[in-house]
Protein backbone atom coordinates (compact mmCIF):
# COMPACT_ATOMS: atom_id res chain seq x y z
CA UNK A 1 0.00 0.00 0.00
CA UNK A 2 2.79 2.46 0.96
CA UNK A 3 4.66 1.63 -2.26
CA UNK A 4 1.52 2.31 -4.34
CA UNK A 5 0.99 5.69 -2.63
CA UNK A 6 4.65 6.60 -3.28
CA UNK A 7 4.30 5.80 -6.98
CA UNK A 8 1.01 7.72 -7.20
CA UNK A 9 2.61 10.71 -5.43
CA UNK A 10 5.13 10.92 -8.27
CA UNK A 11 2.32 11.61 -10.77
CA UNK A 12 1.26 15.31 -10.50
CA UNK A 13 -2.42 14.68 -11.31
CA UNK A 14 -2.73 11.87 -8.74
CA UNK A 15 -0.78 13.93 -6.20
CA UNK A 16 -3.45 16.64 -6.45
CA UNK A 17 -6.18 14.03 -5.90
CA UNK A 18 -4.40 12.60 -2.85
CA UNK A 19 -3.93 16.09 -1.35
CA UNK A 20 -7.59 16.97 -2.05
CA UNK A 21 -8.76 13.73 -0.34
CA UNK A 22 -6.50 14.42 2.66
CA UNK A 23 -7.86 17.99 3.00
CA UNK A 24 -11.48 16.80 2.94
CA UNK A 25 -10.70 14.15 5.58
CA UNK A 26 -8.96 16.84 7.69
CA UNK A 27 -12.12 19.00 7.51
CA UNK A 28 -14.14 15.95 8.59
CA UNK A 29 -11.85 15.41 11.60
CA UNK A 30 -12.10 19.12 12.56
CA UNK A 31 -15.90 18.90 12.35
CA UNK A 32 -15.81 15.85 14.61
CA UNK A 33 -14.27 18.04 17.32
CA UNK A 34 -16.89 20.85 17.18
CA UNK A 35 -19.55 20.18 19.86
CA UNK A 36 -23.25 20.91 19.46
CA UNK A 37 -24.59 23.48 22.01
CA UNK A 38 -26.80 22.54 24.99
CA UNK A 39 -25.28 19.03 25.36
CA UNK A 40 -23.22 17.82 28.33
CA UNK A 41 -20.56 15.89 26.37
CA UNK A 42 -19.03 14.30 29.49
CA UNK A 43 -22.33 12.76 30.63
CA UNK A 44 -23.15 11.66 27.09
CA UNK A 45 -19.72 9.99 26.70
CA UNK A 46 -20.21 8.04 29.93
CA UNK A 47 -23.73 7.04 28.86
CA UNK A 48 -22.65 5.80 25.39
CA UNK A 49 -19.70 3.89 26.93
CA UNK A 50 -22.18 2.04 29.15
CA UNK A 51 -24.16 1.18 25.99
CA UNK A 52 -21.06 0.06 24.04
CA UNK A 53 -22.53 -3.39 23.27
CA UNK A 54 -25.75 -1.93 21.80
CA UNK A 55 -26.63 -0.26 18.50
CA UNK A 56 -25.54 3.06 20.02
CA UNK A 57 -22.03 1.67 20.48
CA UNK A 58 -21.99 0.57 16.84
CA UNK A 59 -23.08 4.06 15.71
CA UNK A 60 -20.34 5.59 17.85
CA UNK A 61 -17.68 3.43 16.18
CA UNK A 62 -19.00 4.24 12.68
CA UNK A 63 -18.90 7.98 13.45
CA UNK A 64 -15.32 7.85 14.77
CA UNK A 65 -16.40 8.68 18.34
CA UNK A 66 -18.39 11.78 17.29
CA UNK A 67 -21.70 10.16 18.34
CA UNK A 68 -20.57 9.92 21.99
CA UNK A 69 -19.46 13.57 22.01
CA UNK A 70 -22.50 15.03 20.18
CA UNK A 71 -20.44 16.94 17.63
CA UNK A 72 -21.92 18.46 14.45
CA UNK A 73 -20.89 15.29 12.54
CA UNK A 74 -22.35 12.94 15.18
CA UNK A 75 -24.65 11.18 12.70
CA UNK A 76 -21.71 10.65 10.33
CA UNK A 77 -22.35 8.68 7.14
CA UNK A 78 -25.12 6.50 8.62
CA UNK A 79 -28.06 8.46 7.08
CA UNK A 80 -26.44 8.32 3.62
CA UNK A 81 -25.63 4.59 3.89
CA UNK A 82 -29.18 3.82 5.06
CA UNK A 83 -30.78 5.92 2.30
CA UNK A 84 -28.57 4.31 -0.38
CA UNK A 85 -29.60 0.83 0.73
CA UNK A 86 -33.30 1.80 0.93
CA UNK A 87 -33.26 3.31 -2.59
CA UNK A 88 -31.43 0.22 -3.86
CA UNK A 89 -34.12 -2.04 -2.39
CA UNK A 90 -36.93 0.18 -3.71
CA UNK A 91 -35.36 -0.03 -7.18
CA UNK A 92 -36.21 -3.74 -7.11
CA UNK A 93 -39.76 -3.22 -5.85
CA UNK A 94 -40.83 -0.13 -7.84
CA UNK A 95 -40.80 -0.63 -11.66
CA UNK A 96 -40.31 3.11 -12.39
CA UNK A 97 -37.14 3.22 -10.27
CA UNK A 98 -35.91 -0.05 -11.79
CA UNK A 99 -36.32 1.35 -15.33
CA UNK A 100 -34.57 4.55 -14.26
CA UNK A 101 -31.61 2.58 -12.87
CA UNK A 102 -31.25 0.22 -15.86
CA UNK A 103 -32.31 2.26 -18.87
CA UNK A 104 -31.93 5.87 -17.71
CA UNK A 105 -28.22 6.04 -18.44
CA UNK A 106 -26.25 8.93 -16.97
CA UNK A 107 -29.40 11.03 -16.53
CA UNK A 108 -31.09 8.18 -14.65
CA UNK A 109 -28.10 7.83 -12.31
CA UNK A 110 -28.24 11.56 -11.53
CA UNK A 111 -31.97 11.34 -10.71
CA UNK A 112 -31.44 8.34 -8.41
CA UNK A 113 -28.54 10.17 -6.75
CA UNK A 114 -30.81 13.18 -6.21
CA UNK A 115 -33.51 10.95 -4.66
CA UNK A 116 -30.85 9.39 -2.41
CA UNK A 117 -29.80 12.86 -1.20
CA UNK A 118 -33.39 13.78 -0.25
CA UNK A 119 -33.80 10.42 1.50
CA UNK A 120 -30.56 11.09 3.41
CA UNK A 121 -31.95 14.39 4.75
CA UNK A 122 -35.23 12.67 5.75
CA UNK A 123 -33.35 9.91 7.61
CA UNK A 124 -31.06 12.50 9.25
CA UNK A 125 -34.17 14.33 10.55
CA UNK A 126 -35.52 11.09 12.07
CA UNK A 127 -32.18 10.05 13.58
CA UNK A 128 -31.47 13.57 14.86
CA UNK A 129 -34.89 13.73 16.53
CA UNK A 130 -34.37 10.26 18.07
CA UNK A 131 -30.93 11.30 19.30
CA UNK A 132 -32.39 14.43 20.93
CA UNK A 133 -35.13 12.41 22.67
CA UNK A 134 -32.51 9.92 23.92
CA UNK A 135 -30.35 12.69 25.43
CA UNK A 136 -33.39 14.48 26.88
CA UNK A 137 -34.63 11.33 28.67
CA UNK A 138 -31.15 10.59 30.01
CA UNK A 139 -30.91 14.18 31.41
CA UNK A 140 -27.83 14.91 29.32
CA UNK A 141 -29.05 18.27 27.95
CA UNK A 142 -28.10 21.49 29.75
CA UNK A 143 -31.30 23.16 28.53
CA UNK A 144 -34.72 21.78 27.65
CA UNK A 145 -36.66 24.26 25.52
CA UNK A 146 -37.72 24.66 21.88
CA UNK A 147 -34.69 26.75 20.88
CA UNK A 148 -32.31 24.06 22.24
CA UNK A 149 -34.25 21.37 20.36
CA UNK A 150 -34.12 23.40 17.11
CA UNK A 151 -30.36 24.17 17.38
CA UNK A 152 -29.45 20.54 18.15
CA UNK A 153 -31.66 19.11 15.39
CA UNK A 154 -30.51 21.60 12.72
CA UNK A 155 -26.86 21.03 13.69
CA UNK A 156 -27.18 17.26 13.25
CA UNK A 157 -29.05 17.56 9.92
CA UNK A 158 -26.62 20.15 8.52
CA UNK A 159 -23.64 18.07 9.67
CA UNK A 160 -25.01 14.93 8.03
CA UNK A 161 -25.71 16.80 4.76
CA UNK A 162 -22.19 18.29 4.79
CA UNK A 163 -20.61 14.84 5.37
CA UNK A 164 -22.61 13.53 2.39
CA UNK A 165 -21.37 16.45 0.25
CA UNK A 166 -17.75 15.84 1.31
CA UNK A 167 -18.08 12.16 0.39
CA UNK A 168 -19.37 13.07 -3.08
CA UNK A 169 -16.49 15.53 -3.57
CA UNK A 170 -13.92 12.82 -2.74
CA UNK A 171 -15.61 10.41 -5.16
CA UNK A 172 -15.57 13.00 -7.96
CA UNK A 173 -12.26 14.81 -7.42
CA UNK A 174 -10.30 12.59 -5.02
CA UNK A 175 -9.27 8.96 -4.61
CA UNK A 176 -11.68 6.07 -4.07
CA UNK A 177 -15.25 6.03 -2.75
CA UNK A 178 -15.83 9.17 -0.67
CA UNK A 179 -18.30 7.75 1.86
CA UNK A 180 -16.06 4.72 2.45
CA UNK A 181 -13.03 7.00 2.92
CA UNK A 182 -14.86 9.10 5.54
CA UNK A 183 -15.97 5.92 7.34
CA UNK A 184 -12.36 4.68 7.15
CA UNK A 185 -10.97 7.95 8.59
CA UNK A 186 -13.49 7.97 11.44
CA UNK A 187 -12.78 4.40 12.53
CA UNK A 188 -9.00 4.80 12.16
CA UNK A 189 -9.03 7.91 14.36
CA UNK A 190 -10.12 5.77 17.32
CA UNK A 191 -7.06 3.49 17.13
CA UNK A 192 -4.83 5.66 19.44
CA UNK A 193 -7.59 5.71 22.11
CA UNK A 194 -8.05 1.94 21.86
CA UNK A 195 -4.30 1.33 22.17
CA UNK A 196 -4.11 3.71 25.14
CA UNK A 197 -7.04 1.94 26.81
CA UNK A 198 -5.36 -1.44 26.27
CA UNK A 199 -2.10 -0.15 27.80
CA UNK A 200 -3.95 1.23 30.85
CA UNK A 201 -5.80 -2.08 31.30
CA UNK A 202 -2.48 -3.91 31.10
CA UNK A 203 -0.96 -1.62 33.76
CA UNK A 204 -3.90 -2.06 36.15
CA UNK A 205 -3.89 -5.84 35.67
CA UNK A 206 -7.32 -6.04 33.97
CA UNK A 207 -5.65 -7.49 30.86
CA UNK A 208 -2.86 -10.07 31.17
CA UNK A 209 0.05 -10.17 28.71
CA UNK A 210 -1.30 -13.33 27.05
CA UNK A 211 -4.68 -11.61 26.54
CA UNK A 212 -3.04 -8.68 24.73
CA UNK A 213 -1.00 -11.15 22.65
CA UNK A 214 -4.19 -13.03 21.76
CA UNK A 215 -5.92 -9.79 20.69
CA UNK A 216 -2.96 -8.68 18.53
CA UNK A 217 -2.58 -12.11 16.89
CA UNK A 218 -6.35 -12.23 16.27
CA UNK A 219 -6.37 -8.80 14.59
CA UNK A 220 -3.36 -9.70 12.42
CA UNK A 221 -5.03 -13.00 11.47
CA UNK A 222 -8.21 -11.10 10.50
CA UNK A 223 -6.22 -8.67 8.34
CA UNK A 224 -4.49 -11.55 6.50
CA UNK A 225 -7.78 -13.43 5.99
CA UNK A 226 -9.65 -10.33 4.77
CA UNK A 227 -6.83 -9.40 2.37
CA UNK A 228 -6.74 -12.95 0.97
CA UNK A 229 -10.50 -13.34 0.48
CA UNK A 230 -11.09 -9.76 -0.74
CA UNK A 231 -9.44 -10.49 -4.10
CA UNK A 232 -10.75 -14.05 -4.42
CA UNK A 233 -13.21 -14.73 -7.23
CA UNK A 234 -14.73 -17.62 -9.17
CA UNK A 235 -14.19 -17.22 -12.91
CA UNK A 236 -16.66 -18.94 -15.24
CA UNK A 237 -15.21 -19.50 -18.76
CA UNK A 238 -17.16 -17.77 -21.55
CA UNK A 239 -16.72 -18.36 -25.28
CA UNK A 240 -17.93 -15.93 -27.97
CA UNK A 241 -19.11 -17.38 -31.28
CA UNK A 242 -17.57 -16.16 -34.55
CA UNK A 243 -19.78 -13.95 -36.71
CA UNK A 244 -19.11 -12.26 -40.02
CA UNK A 245 -20.05 -8.62 -40.58
CA UNK A 246 -19.30 -7.65 -44.18
CA UNK A 247 -15.79 -8.86 -44.91
CA UNK A 248 -14.68 -8.83 -41.29
CA UNK A 249 -14.89 -11.70 -38.79
CA UNK A 250 -15.81 -10.84 -35.19
CA UNK A 251 -15.87 -12.94 -32.02
CA UNK A 252 -14.28 -16.29 -31.42
CA UNK A 253 -12.61 -15.00 -28.25
CA UNK A 254 -12.43 -16.68 -24.87
CA UNK A 255 -13.23 -14.68 -21.75
CA UNK A 256 -14.36 -15.21 -18.16
CA UNK A 257 -17.33 -14.18 -16.04
CA UNK A 258 -15.89 -13.21 -12.61
CA UNK A 259 -17.83 -13.70 -9.37
CA UNK A 260 -16.30 -12.17 -6.26
CA UNK A 261 -16.39 -14.43 -3.21
CA UNK A 262 -17.35 -11.46 -1.03
CA UNK A 263 -19.40 -9.37 -3.45
CA UNK A 264 -21.60 -7.81 -0.74
CA UNK A 265 -18.68 -6.35 1.25
CA UNK A 266 -19.22 -5.49 4.90
CA UNK A 267 -22.95 -4.59 4.59
CA UNK A 268 -24.26 -8.01 5.78
CA UNK A 269 -22.12 -7.71 8.94
CA UNK A 270 -23.33 -4.16 9.71
CA UNK A 271 -27.01 -5.03 9.20
CA UNK A 272 -26.79 -8.37 11.01
CA UNK A 273 -25.06 -6.71 13.95
CA UNK A 274 -27.62 -3.88 14.08
CA UNK A 275 -30.55 -6.34 14.14
CA UNK A 276 -28.89 -8.78 16.58
CA UNK A 277 -28.23 -5.87 18.96
CA UNK A 278 -31.84 -4.61 18.99
CA UNK A 279 -33.01 -6.81 21.96
CA UNK A 280 -29.97 -5.80 24.05
CA UNK A 281 -30.50 -2.14 23.08
CA UNK A 282 -34.17 -2.21 24.17
CA UNK A 283 -33.24 -4.00 27.42
CA UNK A 284 -30.58 -1.35 28.18
CA UNK A 285 -33.29 1.33 28.53
CA UNK A 286 -34.97 -0.56 31.39
CA UNK A 287 -33.72 -1.12 34.98
CA UNK A 288 -31.44 -4.15 35.41
CA UNK A 289 -33.37 -7.17 36.79
CA UNK A 290 -32.28 -8.89 39.99
CA UNK A 291 -29.77 -11.73 39.63
CA UNK A 292 -31.37 -15.17 39.38
CA UNK A 293 -34.76 -13.92 38.08
CA UNK A 294 -36.38 -14.97 34.79
CA UNK A 295 -35.71 -11.59 33.12
CA UNK A 296 -32.07 -11.72 34.26
CA UNK A 297 -31.63 -15.05 32.47
CA UNK A 298 -33.30 -13.63 29.34
CA UNK A 299 -30.95 -10.64 29.48
CA UNK A 300 -27.93 -12.94 29.79
CA UNK A 301 -29.21 -14.95 26.79
CA UNK A 302 -29.46 -11.92 24.46
CA UNK A 303 -26.19 -10.37 25.62
CA UNK A 304 -23.48 -9.97 22.96
CA UNK A 305 -21.26 -12.41 24.89
CA UNK A 306 -23.84 -15.23 24.83
CA UNK A 307 -23.76 -18.27 22.52
CA UNK A 308 -27.36 -17.56 21.39
CA UNK A 309 -26.38 -14.04 20.24
CA UNK A 310 -23.40 -15.41 18.29
CA UNK A 311 -25.57 -18.06 16.60
CA UNK A 312 -28.29 -15.55 15.62
CA UNK A 313 -25.60 -13.10 14.45
CA UNK A 314 -23.94 -15.78 12.30
CA UNK A 315 -27.25 -16.87 10.70
CA UNK A 316 -28.24 -13.24 10.00
CA UNK A 317 -24.91 -12.64 8.23
CA UNK A 318 -25.52 -15.67 5.97
CA UNK A 319 -29.08 -14.50 5.25
CA UNK A 320 -28.05 -10.93 4.38
CA UNK A 321 -25.14 -12.20 2.25
CA UNK A 322 -27.56 -14.20 0.07
CA UNK A 323 -29.95 -11.25 -0.03
CA UNK A 324 -27.30 -8.81 -1.27
CA UNK A 325 -25.84 -11.28 -3.79
CA UNK A 326 -29.30 -11.65 -5.41
CA UNK A 327 -29.56 -7.84 -5.64
CA UNK A 328 -26.14 -7.36 -7.22
CA UNK A 329 -25.96 -10.42 -9.49
CA UNK A 330 -28.97 -11.45 -11.59
CA UNK A 331 -28.28 -14.82 -13.34
CA UNK A 332 -31.18 -14.40 -15.81
CA UNK A 333 -30.01 -10.93 -16.86
CA UNK A 334 -26.40 -12.12 -17.22
CA UNK A 335 -27.56 -15.10 -19.32
CA UNK A 336 -29.63 -12.84 -21.60
CA UNK A 337 -26.72 -10.42 -22.06
CA UNK A 338 -24.40 -13.30 -23.00
CA UNK A 339 -26.95 -14.56 -25.51
CA UNK A 340 -27.38 -11.10 -27.10
CA UNK A 341 -23.60 -10.72 -27.53
CA UNK A 342 -23.13 -14.20 -28.96
CA UNK A 343 -21.48 -15.55 -25.82
CA UNK A 344 -22.02 -18.93 -24.17
CA UNK A 345 -20.62 -21.03 -21.34
CA UNK A 346 -19.05 -24.23 -22.74
CA UNK A 347 -21.25 -27.23 -21.98
CA UNK A 348 -24.44 -25.23 -21.39
CA UNK A 349 -27.03 -24.04 -23.88
CA UNK A 350 -27.88 -20.32 -23.94
CA UNK A 351 -30.97 -19.23 -22.03
CA UNK A 352 -32.39 -21.07 -19.00
CA UNK A 353 -29.64 -23.77 -18.72
CA UNK A 354 -26.98 -21.04 -18.58
CA UNK A 355 -28.99 -19.03 -16.02
CA UNK A 356 -29.48 -22.15 -13.86
CA UNK A 357 -25.75 -22.92 -13.97
CA UNK A 358 -24.80 -19.33 -13.05
CA UNK A 359 -27.36 -19.40 -10.23
CA UNK A 360 -25.90 -22.67 -8.90
CA UNK A 361 -22.34 -21.32 -8.96
CA UNK A 362 -23.50 -18.05 -7.37
CA UNK A 363 -25.16 -19.97 -4.53
CA UNK A 364 -21.94 -21.89 -3.77
CA UNK A 365 -19.72 -18.81 -3.97
CA UNK A 366 -22.11 -16.80 -1.78
CA UNK A 367 -22.20 -19.58 0.83
CA UNK A 368 -18.39 -19.55 1.08
CA UNK A 369 -18.34 -15.74 1.27
CA UNK A 370 -21.10 -15.73 3.92
CA UNK A 371 -19.28 -18.29 6.08
CA UNK A 372 -16.09 -16.24 5.73
CA UNK A 373 -17.90 -13.07 6.88
CA UNK A 374 -19.52 -15.00 9.73
CA UNK A 375 -16.16 -16.35 10.93
CA UNK A 376 -14.53 -12.92 10.69
CA UNK A 377 -17.41 -11.37 12.68
CA UNK A 378 -17.63 -14.12 15.33
CA UNK A 379 -13.87 -14.49 15.94
CA UNK A 380 -13.52 -11.11 17.77
CA UNK A 381 -16.56 -12.01 19.90
CA UNK A 382 -14.92 -15.29 20.92
CA UNK A 383 -11.62 -13.55 21.71
CA UNK A 384 -13.58 -10.88 23.63
CA UNK A 385 -15.32 -13.62 25.63
CA UNK A 386 -11.96 -15.18 26.52
CA UNK A 387 -10.26 -11.91 27.52
CA UNK A 388 -13.54 -10.45 28.91
CA UNK A 389 -13.60 -7.37 26.65
CA UNK A 390 -17.14 -7.11 25.18
CA UNK A 391 -16.36 -4.19 22.82
CA UNK A 392 -14.16 -6.40 20.61
CA UNK A 393 -17.28 -7.55 18.73
CA UNK A 394 -17.76 -4.09 17.24
CA UNK A 395 -13.98 -3.83 16.85
CA UNK A 396 -14.07 -6.82 14.48
CA UNK A 397 -16.51 -4.99 12.22
CA UNK A 398 -14.15 -2.00 12.24
CA UNK A 399 -11.22 -4.19 11.09
CA UNK A 400 -13.29 -5.52 8.15
CA UNK A 401 -14.25 -1.98 7.08
CA UNK A 402 -10.75 -0.50 7.47
CA UNK A 403 -8.97 -3.31 5.60
CA UNK A 404 -11.64 -3.45 2.88
CA UNK A 405 -11.53 0.32 2.23
CA UNK A 406 -7.70 0.33 2.27
CA UNK A 407 -7.60 -2.43 -0.37
CA UNK A 408 -10.24 -0.67 -2.51
CA UNK A 409 -8.27 2.60 -2.35
CA UNK A 410 -5.04 0.87 -3.39
CA UNK A 411 -6.88 -0.76 -6.32
CA UNK A 412 -8.32 2.65 -7.34
CA UNK A 413 -4.83 4.20 -7.28
CA UNK A 414 -3.33 1.32 -9.28
CA UNK A 415 -6.08 1.48 -11.91
CA UNK A 416 -5.63 5.25 -12.32
CA UNK A 417 -1.86 4.83 -12.65
CA UNK A 418 -2.43 2.14 -15.27
CA UNK A 419 -4.78 4.43 -17.23
CA UNK A 420 -2.19 7.18 -17.28
CA UNK A 421 0.49 4.75 -18.49
CA UNK A 422 -1.74 3.76 -21.41
CA UNK A 423 -2.45 7.43 -22.19
CA UNK A 424 1.28 8.18 -22.18
CA UNK A 425 1.96 5.20 -24.43
CA UNK A 426 -0.80 6.14 -26.90
CA UNK A 427 0.18 9.84 -26.79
Amino acid sequence: MIQTIRKAWGIPELRKKIIFTALILLIFRIGNAIPVPYVNAKLLNEYINQMSTTVLGLYNVMSGGAFANATIFALGVQPYINSSIIIQLLSMAIPALERLAREGGEEGKKKIQSITRYATIAIAILQGWGYYVLMNRANILSANHFWAFLVILVSFIAGSAFVMWMGEQITEFGIGNGISMILFAGILSRVPNLVGSMVNNARTGVLKWWMILLIVVGILGLIVLITWVNGAERRIPVQYAKRQVGRKMYGGQASTLPMKVNMSGVLPVIFAQSIAMIPATIAAFFPSPAEGTFWYKILQGIDSKSVLYMLVYFLLIIGFSYFYSTIQFNPVEISNNLKKNGGFIPGFRPGKPTADFISKVLSKVTLFGAIYLGVVAILPLLIGKIVKVSSLGIGGTSVIIVVGVALETVQALESQMLMRQYKGFLG
